[in-house]
């Protein structure tokens, strides 16, 4: 498709015209000129095809970033990405169903792996006696080989025997449970904004204090039991949730 820019610089301020920048070019994107999975042009060329500064154009695709419409890739420019990829929270799906579902290749490792002491939150969650010995593990989630989350999860001391087993490149802990007859059925969310810490940062190949989004999961049996307590910091740019009719959807990049 072929489309004319006008290169006339725009008199109006530049927050004004980062604005109609990134509209249009959401538009564009909407359109099909720009598919998923396409690199758009360099910020020079966008800079040079309407007329304005590269400062312009970069807050603009940031405003499409935050949308989740577009991410920067190392040494890769922008590239759109797919809007469709999208999980409701009343369906139960693990990270590995909902990131191939969604037409993208779902891999992890297991980091590290420990016992320690129960807290009183956990105690209270897990039904059982403060200091109690609690099974955790740490594991980097990725998408087509890129790091994007970091998940942190504490068991439920009943589903031991099955977790103690798997092994550290696990596709899905999910799958493990449903088959040992342990269907996880729902989960509860709290989302946050966090700062990624020196650990976090070096998992993700990021800077330390860089922006993530952090969700805390409690999942449960269909019955109520409690199956594990978990944290899940994605990486800016991954992952985008929404809120539309009481519906609340997550989309990733």
């Amino acid at each position: 498709m072929h489309r004319t820019v006008t290169t006339v610089s725009d008199p109006r301020p530049e927050g004004s015209r980062t604005g109609q920048i990134s509209a249009d070019l959401r538009r564009r994107i909407a359109d099909g000129e720009f598919p998923a999975g396409m690199r758009l042009p360099s910020e020079a060329a966008l800079s040079a095809a309407y007329g304005t500064t590269r400062s312009v154009i970069r807050g603009a695709l940031a405003r499409l970033a935050r949308l989740s419409l577009v991410a920067s890739r190392p040494r890769g420019g922008w590239v759109v990405q797919d809007p469709n990829q999208t999980q409701g929270f009343a369906r139960v799906q693990s990270f590995t169903e909902w990131a191939t579902e969604g037409g993208r290749k779902p891999g992890g490792m297991i980091t590290s792996r420990m016992v320690s002491p129960a807290d009183p939150r956990e105690a209270q969650h897990f039904r059982i006696r403060l200091g109690d010995p609690l099974l955790r593990f740490v594991r980097v989630r990725t998408l087509d080989s890129r790091p994007v989350m970091i998940e942190r999860s504490t068991w439920a001391p009943w589903v031991d025997d099955v977790i103690v087993g798997v092994p550290d490149d696990v596709r899905s802990t999910t799958a493990v449970l449903a088959e040992a007859g342990i269907r996880v059925a729902s989960t509860n969310h709290r989302i946050e904004a966090v700062s990624a810490t020196t650990e976090d940062a070096e998992m993700l190949g990021i800077r330390r204090s860089s922006p993530l989004l952090q969700v805390g999961r409690a999942t449960t049996t269909g019955e109520g039991r409690l199956v594990e307590l978990g944290v899940d910091r994605y990486r800016a740019g991954v992952i985008a949730f929404e809120i539309e009719a009481g519906q609340t959807v997550r989309a990733a990049l």
